[in-house]
């Protein structure tokens, strides 16, 4: 029997199972689930000893969610079930020690209560984020002890063609819990593409984009950037920060630093379309709009678009050394050494600037000249800088260095 036949058959017999389940002897537990008040590793050590799997409640005692669980987890038929079939522990998403765990392990909290299921070698067997109900807690713990139903199994489902609506969107949580973005973004564009239009701005797909979407070109977001009006029941500044997440974490993501100068203005019209300031979009995609001409090897754009925030935003000292630096480091040619000379000298007028900030200041000054080829003026911005640092006792020897190159 192919696996498939074989989880269907298990899905038949899966409410027997969790019947069964519920019938386990109620001296299991007297009040509920037993967490283990110990370190995540000796948590470990003890499903190893006794050959049971981990159940683990991230929670927060801040959270209203959490604390409506209480009784649900206290319920003698949970305790039964989850102290005869696991190690229990629970852990504060707020202590340093659950979030270094959680770093470890590579994984991203989408709400809370969480719940994990390990096995002892603290592999990832299964998570769940339940309804609050005795049957629901019991029904995940009973699929985290089934192989070809829990979430470990979803890659090899996804694979044999398993296309549900509602495994799509497990799995799309499943990809995003352990931060396997790729995933997400592949899983959550299947699931767009099987979706009717007319039902994209449905209450489910709102959640969707809310909770698991994290690609802009996703068709459901990028109806919903040019729909707007049609989302107009849900909360508007809920759909404003939403989208504005997804939008600046696409931008500032691996695939984002590849985008093309187009892509990036795209990222900004867009922006505005939700509500943002035009201004404050032009800042906030200033840095990728440069690097893509850099890419592109378009430098006067590049130098003209850095210009024009420049000439509109009063820059500070830091500032001005740093797109000086990052113009040096990175322009494909020299076409915008006199607008970076320029930005140095505007930076050495202001009347704060320090003996650091002038050596710093010339250096980037001769680096653009070097860039050019007029190594006499050069020469002239490398002595200077370092003359100012011999001045102030700083370290020459990036001065050295500079002028050396220069002969």
């Amino acid at each position: 029997m192919t696996p498939m036949i074989i989880y269907r058959m298990n899905q038949k017999l899966f409410s027997v199972f969790v019947a069964v389940c519920l019938a386990v002897n109620i001296t299991y537990a007297q009040k509920g689930i037993q967490f283990l008040p110990v370190r995540i590793d000796d948590v470990f050590e003890t499903a190893k000893k006794t050959g049971k799997p981990v159940f683990i409640e991230v929670f927060s005692p801040t959270c209203h969610v959490c604390q409506s669980f209480m009784p649900t987890l206290d319920d003698p038929s949970v305790g039964a079930f989850y102290n005869s079939k696991f190690v229990n522990t629970r852990l504060d998403v707020g202590n340093k020690a659950t979030q270094a765990w959680l770093v470890s392990k590579k994984l991203f909290i989408p709400s809370l209560p969480l719940f994990l299921y390990y096995d002892a070698n603290q592999s990832l067997l299964h998570f769940a984020m339940s309804t609050n109900s005795p049957e629901e807690v019991i029904r995940h713990g009973a699929t985290a002890l089934m192989p070809l139903a829990r979430s470990q199994s979803m890659k090899g489902r996804y694979a044999a063609g398993e296309r549900a609506a509602s495994f799509l969107i497990d799995y799309g949580t499943f990809a995003r819990l352990t931060r396997d973005t790729a995933a997400n973004i592949n899983i959550m564009a299947e699931y767009a593409r099987l979706q009717p239009v007319t039902t994209y701005a449905n209450e489910t797909n709102w959640l969707v984009i809310k909770k698991l979407i994290m690609d802009m070109d996703n068709p459901i977001f990028q109806y919903m950037i040019n729909h707007l009006a049609d989302y107009k029941k849900y909360d508007q500044e809920q759909i404003k920060s939403v989208a504005e997440n997804i939008l600046m974490s696409s931008l500032y993501s691996t695939r984002g630093a590849l985008y093309n100068s187009a892509k990036v203005l795209e990222v900004k019209k867009q922006l505005v379309l939700i509500g943002i300031d035009p201004k404050k979009a032009g800042s906030w995609t200033l840095l990728p709009e440069v690097k893509a001409y850099f890419r592109q090897k378009q430098t006067a754009k590049a130098a003209a678009r850095m210009d024009d925030h420049v000439l509109s935003t009063p820059y500070t000292i830091p500032e001005y050394l740093y797109i000086s630096r990052l113009f040096n480091r990175n322009s494909p040619d020299s076409l915008d050494v006199s607008t970076v000379i320029n930005w140095v000298n505007k930076a050495l007028a202001i009347n704060t600037t320090t003996s650091n900030d002038q050596a710093d200041l010339y250096f980037e000054q001769a680096d653009a000249y070097r860039r050019a080829g007029k190594i006499a003026e050069a020469n002239n911005a490398a002595q200077k800088s370092m003359d100012i640092a011999k001045l102030a006792q700083l370290d020459t020897s990036r001065n050295i260095e500079q002028i050396s190159k220069l002969k």
